[in-house]
Formats: structure tokens, sequence, C-alpha cells
């Protein structure tokens, strides 16, 4: 994983149990901005997806994860921001393609889909992958409105 890199993390209920083991296991990050929930509690997924991808958008972080139950309702949430590129990732193959192809710059988990070793795979792919640019930065930059 990149060091130095400040991640904004949020979850839902469904989420929660996977947040704080994935965060720990951010030991090079710099700095992790926990967005909550902080319980099991039931909880809207957009109160949590939205400030994680307001600190992504704004530069105050520079990658985001968002963790939920299938990962559609956080994902859709932060792609409504136009400078977000949210990608549902239940693989590392996914996760690399997403940041070398679509930049990606938050990652999606569906905890109840996934493991929590698969998401801390994930992560780490999603983290460690550059955007590879070239004829894919053309693609990139007709995404938005």
């Amino acid at each position: 994983m990149k060091e130095g890199l400040r991640i904004a993390i949020g979850a839902d209920h469904a989420g929660f149990d996977y947040k704080q083991p994935l965060a720990a296991a951010l030991t090079t990050a710099i700095e992790i901005r926990d967005f909550g929930t902080y319980s099991v509690d039931s909880v809207d997924y957009p109160d949590f997806a939205h400030p994680v991808a307001l600190a992504v958008e704004s530069g105050d972080y520079d990658l985001g994860i968002l963790i939920c139950g299938s990962a559609n309702g956080v994902a859709m949430t932060a792609n409504k921001h136009q400078g977000i590129r949210a990608a549902i990732c239940w693989n590392t193959e996914l996760a690399c393609l997403a940041r070398q192809h679509n930049n990606a710059n938050v990652v999606c988990i569906p905890a109840r889909f996934i493991s929590i070793d698969e998401a801390k795979a994930i992560i780490n792919m999603f983290l460690c992958t550059d955007f590879e640019g070239g004829r894919h930065a053309n693609r990139v930059n007709k995404m938005s409105c």
C-alpha cells in the first residue's frame, strides 16, 4: 500500500462490522477519517456516503472506502457527486481495473457477499494501484455531465 494516503471511510449498519478491521489494516495511511456509522443500529447509507464522497471530492482526502450490504446504495449515492468515481468491487481484479482504467477514487465493498479477508485484499489492491492514463484518460474525462 502507498504510504501517506489520506483515507475517508464510512459504512452503514450492514458494513459496520467490517469498517474497524479494514481501517485498522490501513497502517501506512497518514490519516484515516471515520465518517460513521458507529454501531449496528439501522441507519440510512446516504448519511455516510455523502460525507465520504465530499471529503474525497474536495481533496481533503485522497481516496474513500464505503461499505454496505450490497455496495449498491453507497456507490449510487457517492456517484451523484461530480468529482467521484465510485466502484463496487467484490474481487481484487475489479479493484485493480477500477483504478487502472477508470481512475476510481472510492471503493465500495459489499459486506454481505465477501469475507473480511477478501475485503482487505480488495482495499489493498485499490490503494496500491495507479491510474494508467493514456487512452483511459480520454474516457474518464467524458464521464462528467
